[in-house]
């Protein structure tokens, strides 16, 4: 209790600093769900405004090195709201960790369902899942077409020079592997098949970088707000366009490509009306089978976490167990390509 209340109170003095008006934090509860950040819901008053915002926090340890900090997601935000862009409006940013001991921000409550299971099997969002493969499509039209440049956002991680998007993503898979001191048959293989078998990349955008079911807010009315943005970078718009069909974000079920809420072609087809473009189904194909792939080894690095005893955690162990999946998935899917 007394912790809960020191950070209520540590919490109210940097908001009446911030905002430049008498505050204070009422409430507050983390949320269950993010294996990546530490998630609060907050409720505060704020020169007299009640406010119900949520809170993001660097965990004690991360899965990524290559992660945005959380002053670089808090600006990738407040250009993806400016353009637009479904997303919850940023508020305040803080990076003194005296504060709360890690760098956060806050930014609007979005009303909504984001655990995957509930978006593709509640019956009360029918509809919802009715609307969302022609939002997903053009909200990620809006994300790739963000000048990052214009907006001030040139910090994102680009490809190394001399590299292709995929080389990238094949060089920082074997980069968690080596970190972990793994030797791995089957990832082994895949990264390998990976590499001889690339499709070329026609294009360069921001990436979101974690675009899927369980990171999108659902309401009645469909996807309402983009969760999570700290894996965003330069890199081939193809890359999303695989990664939200791959079997993980199905949810159970199975049969719908895209996510377990629509299938595939519908989806790319409103995607190219969007963009402007015409989309390679080979190379999307190619990119879903590699987020399996980078997925996989993702999931034991977070296992790692739990297994290191830096971060004790059931939901992290439990992710170790998920890559025996996401192998059986990849291998699936370059069986099926016959490439």
């Amino acid at each position: 209790m007394t912790d809960a209340l020191d950070f209520q109170q540590r919490l109210s003095a940097y908001l009446t600093e911030a905002s430049g008006a008498p505050a204070t934090v009422t409430h507050a509860a983390p949320l269950a769900g993010g294996a990546s950040r530490d998630m609060w819901l907050i409720d505060a008053e704020v020169g007299g405004e009640a406010l119900k915002l949520v809170l993001r926090r660097d965990s004690p340890t991360t899965m990524l090195d290559e992660a945005l900090t959380r002053e670089q997601e808090f600006g990738l935000m407040q250009a993806a709201h400016a353009d637009g862009i479904r997303v919850a409006r940023p508020r305040w940013l803080c990076t003194d960790v005296d504060v709360l001991g890690a760098p956060f921000f806050l930014m609007d409550y979005v009303p909504g369902i984001a655990i995957g299971r509930k978006v593709v099997q509640a019956p009360e969002l029918a509809e919802a899942r009715a609307l969302l493969p022609a939002q997903m499509a053009e909200q990620l039209g809006k994300i790739h077409a963000l000048d990052y440049r214009a907006h001030g956002i040139d910090f994102l991680p680009e490809p190394a020079e001399g590299h292709t998007p995929i080389q990238d993503a094949i060089d920082q898979a074997r980069g968690v592997l080596d970190a972990l001191q793994i030797k791995h048959p089957a990832f082994e293989f895949a990264l390998r098949w990976a590499e001889q078998n690339a499709p070329s990349s026609e294009r360069l955008t921001v990436i979101h970088g974690d675009f899927r079911i369980g990171n999108l807010i659902v309401n009645a009315n469909g996807l309402a707000a983009i969760a999570d943005w700290e894996f965003s970078h330069i890199g081939d718009p193809l890359e999303e366009l695989g990664y939200c069909c791959m079997r993980d974000w199905r949810f159970g079920v199975r049969h719908l490509r895209l996510g377990g809420v629509g299938d595939r072609e519908p989806f790319l087809q409103a995607y190219e009306r969007i963009a402007g473009t015409t989309i390679d189904r080979q190379a999307v194909d190619y990119w879903e089978c590699l987020g399996n792939v980078r997925w996989g080894i993702i999931c034991l690095a977070q296992a790692n976490r739990h297994l290191s005893g830096h971060e004790p955690s059931v939901e992290l162990a439990s992710l170790g167990r998920r890559s025996a999946e996401m192998q059986y998935e990849m291998l699936r899917l370059i069986e099926q390509m016959g490439i």
